[in-house]
């Protein structure tokens, strides 16, 4: 793959093995039976799907690395989780002609995004036949004839699928490491701790990405590897800010979001304007498409400063990519106002949204 290549083109020295730490400065390699040792570790093992063991016949269900390889298409599939991976899965499901059923533990999906976020995503989903069952967990899970499952639900129903699919969160791969061996502290979910260097409890050992648990997004970990080289080899002391990255669930239609959700800007800021639009794109007056679009600026009432943007609709992920660097730069409402609108797209409606939405108290 593209990192192996560039790992080699940097000089690096690769050990295709299974590693465990023995203590602070040792590596014992497995496939080479052998020890090496080291100045400075970086672990950055990732994570892996989890699956909830406690529910008899967890085993009959799937995962997000088993999905791209099944050898025909399901007709029912019910998924279990309400965050990025299980909205995904779903809609590509859905999107394929699969029936879906999906069931959450919780009270909204995309619990961490914007409240507006959650609603739009969940009657879209709705809206294209996609079963959403919420505060509702699996029981136990059955076989019944040929490839179809029975899932007893806690609510005392039950759905019945030819694929089950787990999709409620992913956990570190801390386990097997040796981490204890070489005194790293790891917290209650079995994730690293580290300082905002990424320094573990271990001075010359260090973490970054998904066995952290902090933002676990590929490019966050990219950013805190080279973060973790600016501090230990450069001499260049570096941070990462988990403030405005950019994130998008891959949803239909898919979300764009940076930086604060109203909810949390509310907590942070003593004054909050909000604006936001819901509305069906043009183009869709010749598909006939009911799909509808949601944008909404979360606004520093004090300074003018926007502090979040959250799209659902067409193109969602590729413009908040570009808002990102706008917002983290730090503009302001007045800013976009002053911005032509560019017609007829669906982005036009950042720039012409004037009005603080106000809510119906």
């Amino acid at each position: 793959g593209i990192y192996i290549r560039n790992l080699k083109n940097a000089g690096a020295e690769i050990f295709q093995s299974r590693a465990t730490l023995k203590d602070a400065h040792t590596v014992h390699l497995e496939a080479e039976g052998r020890d090496v040792t080291a100045e400075t570790i970086l672990v950055a093992a990732g994570g892996a799907p989890f699956i909830d063991q406690s529910v008899p016949g967890h085993e009959l269900g799937i995962t997000s690395n088993e999905a791209f390889h099944l050898d025909r298409l399901p007709k029912h599939v019910v998924v279990a989780g309400g965050g990025y991976i299980a909205i995904e899965f779903a809609c590509i499901f859905r999107g394929l002609g699969c029936e879906v059923c999906l069931v959450y533990r919780g009270e909204d999906i995309l619990r961490h995004f914007d409240t507006d976020i959650s609603v739009q995503v969940h009657t879209e989903m709705k809206r294209q036949g996609i079963r959403v069952i919420t505060q509702t967990t699996f029981e136990k899970i059955e076989k019944l004839d040929g490839e179809m499952k029975r899932v007893h639900l806690n609510n005392g129903t039950h759905v019945d699928a030819d694929l089950i699919f787990w999709a409620v969160g992913r956990t570190p791969s801390t386990s097997g490491l040796g981490l204890e061996a070489a005194g790293v502290e790891l917290d209650k979910q079995g994730a690293v701790i580290v300082d905002e260097y990424s320094k573990t409890s271990v001075d010359n050992i260090y973490a970054v990405g998904d066995i952290t648990n902090r933002e676990n997004l590929t490019p966050v970990a990219i950013r805190e590897g080279a973060a973790f080289a600016q501090t230990v080899f450069n001499d260049n002391p570096t941070t990462m800010d988990y403030t405005f990255i950019p994130k998008a669930v891959f949803s239909q239609p898919p979300v764009g979001t940076v930086g604060y959700a109203e909810h949390e800007a509310r907590k942070k800021f003593k004054n909050v304007d909000i604006y936001k639009a819901n509305f069906r794109a043009m183009k869709h007056t010749l598909t006939g498409s009911e799909e509808r679009v949601l944008m909404k600026l979360v606004v520093d009432g004090d300074t003018d400063r926007v502090l979040g943007c959250h799209i659902v609709g067409a193109e969602a992920a590729e413009m908040i990519q570009c808002i990102a660097i706008a917002v983290k730069a730090g503009v302001t409402k007045a800013q976009f106002d002053d911005t032509v609108a560019l017609h007829p797209t669906i982005a036009e409606e950042l720039v012409t949204m004037h009005e603080k939405f106000k809510p119906n108290i």
